[in-house]
Parts: C-alpha cells; sequence; structure tokens
C-alpha cells in the first residue's frame, strides 16, 4: 500500500492518504504530488474527493517529528525549502482543474486544515473529529499563507478565535459556520461527498480558468512566499 493512493469511480477520483497521520515532510509531499499527476491524466475524471485511511485522523499536518531533529542538523535552509514545497503542494490542490472535495472522517490539525481549506468543498463525519489551528499552543505564527487560505474559508471573527485561542470545532459547529458543506455519520460521509462530487460533472477548462481567477490573491501570495523563501534558501 502506497502513502497515496486511488480509485475510480465514474468521473470521480477517490485519493486515500495511507501515510499514518498524514503529516508533511519530503516524501509525503513528493508523494502527494506525483497522485495528483496521476489523477490529472486519467481523462475521464473531473471530480477529486480526498479522504484518510486512518481511523481517527485526516491528516494532522506537518511531521514535527521529522523537521525538529531534521533543523537541529541542516539548519534554516531545511525550513525553507520545506516551506517552498509544502507551499507548492497548497497550490497544486488550490488550483487542481476539477472540483475538490475533502471528506474529513477524523481530525484535520494545523497543516491538515490548511489542505482542507485548499479544497473547494469539505464534508465532515459528525461523530469524531476536530478542526483546528493549534499553532498558538506551538508558538508558531500562522504566516500569510496559511492566514490567505484560512480567509478563504473562514469568517474573521472565527479566524481570529481560532488562531489566538487554538479552539477546536466539531464538525456540527463547521457545518453552522458553513465550514463544511454537512456533517454526516461516518457510514455515510463517503456516499455523501462522492455522490456530490460526481453530481461536479463539469468541463476541465472551464474550472481551472475559474480557479485561476478566483484563487488569484491567495496564488499571488504563494508565489510571493515561495520566491522569497527560495532566496534564502
Amino acid at each position: 500500500m502506497g502513502m497515496y493512493e486511488y480509485v475510480v469511480d465514474e468521473n470521480v477520483a477517490i485519493l486515500t492518504m495511507n501515510n499514518g497521520e498524514n503529516r508533511f515532510n519530503f516524501d509525503s509531499i513528493e508523494a502527494f504530488l506525483a497522485v495528483l499527476d496521476q489523477i490529472e491524466s486519467e481523462s475521464r475524471v473531473n471530480a477529486l474527493v480526498t479522504t484518510s485511511s486512518h481511523q481517527k485522523i485526516w491528516s494532522n499536518g506537518i511531521d514535527l517529528d521529522w523537521l525538529l531533529p531534521a533543523l537541529q542538523k541542516e539548519g534554516e535552509g531545511l525550513m525553507d525549502r520545506f516551506r517552498c514545497e509544502m507551499f507548492t503542494l497548497f497550490k497544486r490542490v488550490l488550483t487542481f482543474p476539477m472540483p475538490t472535495v475533502a471528506a474529513l472522517n477524523g481530525h484535520a490539525f494545523a497543516g491538515g486544515a490548511f489542505l482542507s481549506f485548499a479544497h473547494d468543498f469539505r464534508f465532515m463525519r459528525s461523530d469524531r473529529g476536530w478542526l483546528c489551528l493549534p499553532e498558538v499552543d506551538l508558538g508558531i505564527p500562522l504566516g500569510q499563507v496559511f492566514l490567505a487560505f484560512s480567509k478563504r474559508v473562514l469568517p474573521m471573527h472565527l479566524l481570529e478565535e481560532m488562531e489566538y485561542t487554538g479552539r477546536r470545532l466539531t464538525a456540527a459547529e463547521c457545518e453552522s459556520y458553513h465550514i463544511i458543506r454537512k456533517a454526516c455519520p461516518l457510514e455515510q460521509l463517503m456516499t455523501e461527498a462522492v455522490g456530490f462530487a460526481k453530481s461536479l460533472n463539469k468541463r476541465r477548462d472551464i474550472i481551472q480558468k475559474m480557479k485561476l481567477e478566483t484563487g488569484l490573491p491567495i496564488i499571488k501570495v504563494i508565489d510571493e512566499t515561495i520566491a522569497a523563501h527560495s532566496k534564502s534558501s
């Protein structure tokens, strides 16, 4: 079983993250980008659903168990390279040439939350799982890229509360704030998410143009940030 695998159901690619807590490091980012390339090469596919094989976690964000020791060994240049790779992945999801649906079957914390924000739509299991931005407790400011993704999905008053307090949102709360389309029992989650994705049977070229136009402010922030970190590394 690979880190990331997909199957095709009619016009929908169902991408399953199999990488434990689905944390980001150089290897996982490379594998994720590779499977997105494979999905894009499937001409019959024009919608994407992303889920996790973990029973409790959709994605827990950055792989700190790898990153912190690596930083001690290699220094800040590694952090600059890592940011560039991670933001490249987020931009790829944001601009993917088809509607994207995150089927949150578990916790989406920190970078995992931002990955879900890079998707166009979100469904979430109703009985378990939180959406959380815990960076305040980790001593890490969000930065312009993650703020841009957050503003895409969260009302400003809620973003500020989550950013400053680390508040965890349940599926019901996410639904009430329109962060997700629907909170579902786990046994119905994929049926709902895939069924919705199948209804998004749209032309790729039109979706791509719309995404590049709508996402232009975020894309600009990402490109500027990557350029700045590329010079530093």
